[in-house]
């Protein structure tokens, strides 16, 4: 019945998101659980989640992963969806996780699609779509990868598709753009670290041409106008980033082991 509480936990990672938050909020208003771990917002973000009546808890940022994880710790019950603040539920979606998540279920976890949107136009190229998920899951038999960006849900059991989608605003403007470029090659280039990787400017010049004609001309990007040159511009840019910071982190490294820093 519309209206109606579900015995369900949402999972929200935050960080000044007040124009993105209430949109996403309202669609996961019929769980009755929603946890949102904020990162230390500066705008109205936190206010905005408690007057909603989340649960909500302010943690130092360490990453997409660990963040998530202890967002999804917190939650009461053992089915979990997570949504990020740019992520909208439908309403025929809401009613498939309610369906999922009932009794009778035969999956420990289900995938889900991503419909996302960029200047107001669906992308259905460059790799974005479908682009499925593990969004919703059984908290007992899975948890999100330790990852700093790029993680994603690991269970353990029978993971179904949900034939349903959620809805993704995940760069409302050029400024959001270039914010995440910044951020994503950062912690992308952590990770490159991490595993061991090596890079140098022209290595990451090859890289970065390699994921152009990857998602521009092999996914199709071209079919998408002006929006999907965008969006492939945006991974050729992060990705060159990601692998220039990587040789500045391996010259850092070096400095600190020899004691010159």
């Amino acid at each position: 019945m519309k209206g109606e509480k579900v015995p369900l936990s949402v999972a929200i990672i935050t960080r000044d998101e007040e124009e993105m938050l209430p949109g996403c909020l309202e669609s996961v208003s019929f769980a009755d659980d929603i946890v949102v771990v904020d990162s230390g917002s500066t705008d109205r973000t936190v206010e905005i989640a408690q007057g909603f009546g989340c649960r909500v808890f302010v943690e130092p940022w360490r990453g997409f992963g660990p963040q998530k994880n202890s967002a999804v710790s917190k939650c009461r019950h053992k089915w979990v969806l997570i949504v990020d603040a740019d992520e909208r539920i439908p309403e025929e979606t809401r009613e498939a996780i309610i369906n999922a998540v009932g009794s009778g279920n035969t999956a420990e976890a289900y995938r889900l699609p991503r419909k996302a949107f960029f200047n107001g136009k669906w992308i259905k190229h460059c790799g974005w779509w479908p682009d499925e998920k593990i969004r919703l899951f059984n908290k007992e038999r899975g948890s999100v990868s330790d990852r700093e960006v790029h993680e994603s849900v690991e269970v353990r059991g029978n993971v179904k598709g949900l034939a349903a989608y959620i809805v993704n605003h995940p760069m409302p403007n050029i400024d959001a753009v270039l914010r995440k470029v910044n951020l994503y090659s950062s912690l992308g280039a952590r990770e490159l670290l991490k595993a061991g990787r090596k890079s140098t400017t022209p290595r990451a010049l090859c890289h970065a041409v390699a994921s152009f004609i990857r998602d521009y001309f092999l996914r199709l990007g071209v079919l998408d106008g002006k929006e999907g040159f965008i969006l492939a511009f945006t991974v050729t840019v992060t990705t060159f980033y990601k692998y220039v910071k990587l040789v500045e982190l391996k010259q850092q490294k070096k400095m600190y082991e020899s004691g010159r820093i």
